[in-house]
């Protein structure tokens, strides 16, 4: 018989948390995957509040500690994080974690890349570009994380139209549909198999 144990991960984000509060209430009646821990390099960002709400421990960090990455990886040690999937997280990731973490970093983008990767590409300057192209097509592409932004392999995709009338906020809904959908998902068939 085999015995399972749970999966630990830890969600980060710089934003309003929308995703990780999605992730964390997928995951919250799991006897396999668990979320321990949400982490933010912005102290003032709605993510925090939404990881009191869901009174997940919460740890805030500088930009300078994550690069670093001495203090932060004590704590992933110590709540025995396996797996980082950043959702809406900002920054650039270390090289030091993505030896430590490989292969179980997991990002999400709000296009259908290899289009619309790279830095400064993320939220509105995605759609606005999608947009700004007449696309028929944008969606979601979650990935690993590797030492670029948004190269990493891609484990999914999923596309929706773009339509005539469509505007930054609607394709934004639209994106955001397929992500609280797909993403927690994801996750779990990518940290069980």
């Amino acid at each position: 018989m085999k015995i399972l144990f749970m999966k630990n991960i830890a969600v980060f984000g710089s934003g309003s948390g929308s995703n990780a509060e999605n992730i964390c209430r997928f995951f919250s009646s799991s006897k396999q995957v668990q979320v321990v821990l949400i982490g933010t390099n912005k102290k003032d960002a709605r993510i925090t509040n939404r990881a009191k709400k869901l009174k997940v421990p919460l740890l805030v960090f500088s930009k300078n500690e994550l690069n670093t990455f001495t203090k932060l990886h004590a704590v992933l040690l110590k709540t025995r994080v396996e797996y980082v999937i950043l959702a809406g997280f900002l920054l650039k990731i270390p090289e030091k974690m993505l030896e430590l973490y490989k292969n179980k970093i997991i990002n999400i983008h709000p296009s259908l890349l290899p289009k619309y990767g790279g830095k400064g590409m993320y939220g509105n300057n995605v759609h606005s570009s999608v947009l700004k192209n007449n696309d028929l097509f944008s969606g979601i592409t979650v990935h690993l994380v590797n030492e670029n932004y948004d190269e990493g392999e891609i484990l999914f995709q999923k596309k929706c139209a773009v339509d005539k009338g469509d505007d930054v906020s609607s394709l934004s809904k639209k994106i955001a549909k397929l992500e609280y959908l797909y993403f927690p998902k994801i996750i779990n068939s990518f940290v069980l198999k």
